[in-house]
């Protein structure tokens, strides 16, 4: 009950407020897409950087975590994809959009803000780790089945730079690299400069747990429900368990950060999907009830499980 009083009333609380201000049209749909570009361009950026710049490079490259955390994404991924041909007879475009709302957790938005508030500090590396990882896996894998069904001409090479440009163009994944880099060669980061992503980075999470609750007011389940409700389970509930498996009883991997990505793997299906499902136009509807379903059932999924947690 300490675990649900401390960490999820104020967390659930700020994305509260920003459903608030949207339902009562406090802000509208504009000021939802400007806090969202700052969160994903500026915030979160300068909180991944400091963090990954600041541990050390082993603390980064820790193959055991990267090993279980990037097989219970592909797990996760995996199943849902076989699933979704043998069930559903999707397309290989509906089968990356679905498995990926299956296995990408809203990390950066959320994640990362509630380990820190639920851990301490010391649970912002493997949370931040565990996003950018998350990232690439996720991310390639869905656009390449994208590409593979879409382009007629692309073939291998044009799907590997689809991915490529992909990934080079997501501002998480650049900050993480970019803050390795500093950690890999010991550059001291000045300390006004230091002051400065310290200053930036404390509006990240505040700004991004309004911000899922901005987001979610403006949309609507009612298409896409009866897909979204399968892979909301599996969501918030299959891909923790699996995480938990390979985590805690496979690679034995650290307790702290054991704990931390099981948690990060309960989140609710991150808006990242949509971005892509909007992009290639897929699977769209049923994106979007999925984001808001897994959100608001996570409410009461996730503070059960830190409950279990702590």
């Amino acid at each position: 009950m300490d675990a649900l009083l401390t960490v999820s009333v104020p967390v659930f609380g700020l994305i509260l407020c920003g459903y608030l201000a949207g339902y009562f049209g406090v802000l509208g749909a504009q000021s939802s897409e400007a806090l969202n570009r700052f969160v994903y361009y500026f915030a979160l950026p300068a909180l991944l950087f400091i963090f990954v710049a600041r541990a050390p490079l082993e603390r980064i490259l820790y193959w055991p975590f990267l090993a279980a955390w990037g097989g219970s994404l592909v797990l996760s991924f995996g199943l849902t994809a076989l699933l979704a041909r043998l069930v559903y007879r999707d397309r290989l475009a509906v089968v990356g959009l679905r498995s990926m709302n299956a296995s990408f957790a809203n990390t950066g938005y959320m994640g990362i803000p509630l380990a820190i508030t639920a851990f301490g500090e010391a649970a912002g590396l493997p949370a931040i780790i565990a996003t950018a990882f998350m990232g690439i896996v996720l991310i390639s894998l869905t656009i390449a089945l994208i590409e593979t069904d879409l382009s007629t001409k692309a073939g291998a090479g044009g799907i590997a730079r689809d991915v490529g440009l992909a990934l080079a163009k997501n501002p998480l994944v650049l900050s993480v690299a970019a803050g390795a880099l500093v950690s890999a060669f010991g550059i001291s980061i000045p300390l006004p400069l230091a002051k400065f992503f310290d200053l930036l980075s404390s509006a990240a999470g505040p700004c991004a747990l309004f911000a899922i609750g901005l987001f979610i007011s403006g949309q609507s389940v009612r298409e896409g429900l009866h897909e979204a409700a399968l892979i909301t389970a599996i969501k918030l509930l299959v891909h923790p368990a699996i995480a938990w498996l390979l985590l805690a009883a496979v690679f034995e991997v650290e307790p702290l950060w054991a704990t931390v990505t099981i948690l990060i793997a309960a989140l609710p299906t991150g808006a990242n999907c949509f971005v892509l499902a909007q992009r290639y136009n897929v699977f769209v509807a049923p994106t979007s009830a999925t984001i808001l379903l897994s959100t608001a059932l996570s409410v009461v999924t996730v503070s059960l499980l830190l409950i279990l947690l702590r």
